[in-house]
């Protein structure tokens, strides 16, 4: 009992920064799917078949493919081959959703809300599905494990087809320009991590760990799961609903008090730069039979004028005392001149 209340009270700290509304943005821009984003959905998506067509059927693509396998780029060019080890764990699983996880649980925090964070999870289940049922579905060979020159190693238990490296470099970072909360973020990300991905990509048909084609089919991949996250945005706002119904549950079930509702502010208006400005209110004129204020009631005693008083050295001051100083309004004497 005591260790279920100590997780209801770590959960309400967790929540409760979540539940400051004022200071929630207004506006979450939150992409839809719009006939743009559908025109490149059904692109890539015949990109997509037209990679699994061309290798089931052993076309040019798959000749590419065994070509650049004997080429053996990283005996080419074994120079950047240690760079390039390291590099490849940009579009490892792991690595990669630790640390935009870490970003975007930032953002969550920054702007109270669950989305980025749900946005990500919901993106990574849909990675996991899709691809993976296509790996094994397909079951083709990688170029390490080739047994027939000029074959498609299709259906023999591999499970290299499409890149998950490529593929999780596309939606990982990928997925830092779907939540950008400005368009020249969007574009600058969307740039970033497609640089990212596609040096991903290339890299494993560096390292001989794919085909040419599991890293085109990695590339639609990811991009197929960015394009149509959109149409799972109902879904993911449910779940952040129901998380907080689940949290409120807890609460009450431990003894916990409800938070308290936020105080509403009330939005200001702003207008757009360059429109005129609204006329000023017109003030009432002061009237002038106002009462004036009455005289300054001084404490009894003789009062001298601020001019009159003698400066005095406040005490602690480093400043040494001027026996000479006279009162402000006095005139100084004349020095007598002497003559040298």
């Amino acid at each position: 009992m005591r260790t279920e209340r100590n997780l209801i009270r770590r959960l309400d700290r967790v929540f409760t920064r979540l539940d400051r509304e004022p200071e929630r943005p207004a506006h979450i821009d939150v992409p839809r799917m719009s006939r743009h984003r559908v025109v490149l959905f059904s692109a890539t998506l015949a990109f997509y078949l037209a990679i699994v067509w061309a290798v089931v059927t052993t076309s040019w693509l798959v000749r590419l493919d065994w070509q650049v396998m004997f080429f053996r780029p990283y005996q080419q060019w074994p120079q950047i081959h240690a760079f390039l080890d390291y590099y490849v764990v940009l579009g490892q699983r792991g690595p990669t959703a630790v640390m935009v996880a870490a970003w975007l649980g930032w953002r969550s925090w920054r702007q109270h809300t669950l989305r980025p964070l749900l946005t990500l999870a919901a993106s990574l289940l849909l990675l996991n599905i899709t691809v993976g049922a296509a790996k094994l579905g397909m079951g083709r060979l990688g170029p390490h494990y080739a047994t027939v020159i000029g074959s498609n190693e299709m259906g023999l238990g591999g499970d290299i087809f499409p890149s998950g490296h490529t593929a999780n470099a596309v939606v990982t970072w990928g997925i830092l320009a779907y939540l950008a909360s400005t368009p020249r973020a969007r574009r600058w990300l969307s740039a970033l991590s497609a640089v990212t991905s596609l040096g991903v990509g290339l890299t494993t048909v560096y390292l001989g760990t794919h085909w040419l084609s599991d890293v085109l089919l990695g590339w639609a991949a990811g991009l197929l799961i960015l394009l149509a996250l959109p149409w799972f945005e109902p879904l993911i706002a449910q779940a952040e609903l129901w998380l907080f119904v689940l949290r409120d549950r807890l609460r009450a079930r431990g003894g916990l008090p409800a938070p308290e509702p936020a105080v509403p502010v009330r939005p200001v208006a702003l207008r757009p730069r360059g429109t005129a400005a609204e006329p000023a209110p017109v003030r009432e004129p002061v009237s002038a039979t106002r009462a004036s204020r009455g005289p300054a009631h001084l404490a009894p005693g003789p009062h001298t004028a601020r001019s009159e008083r003698t400066p005095v050295t406040p005490v602690g001051s480093r400043r040494p005392p001027h026996s000479d100083r006279l009162p402000r309004g006095t005139s100084q004497p004349a020095r007598p001149l002497t003559g040298g």
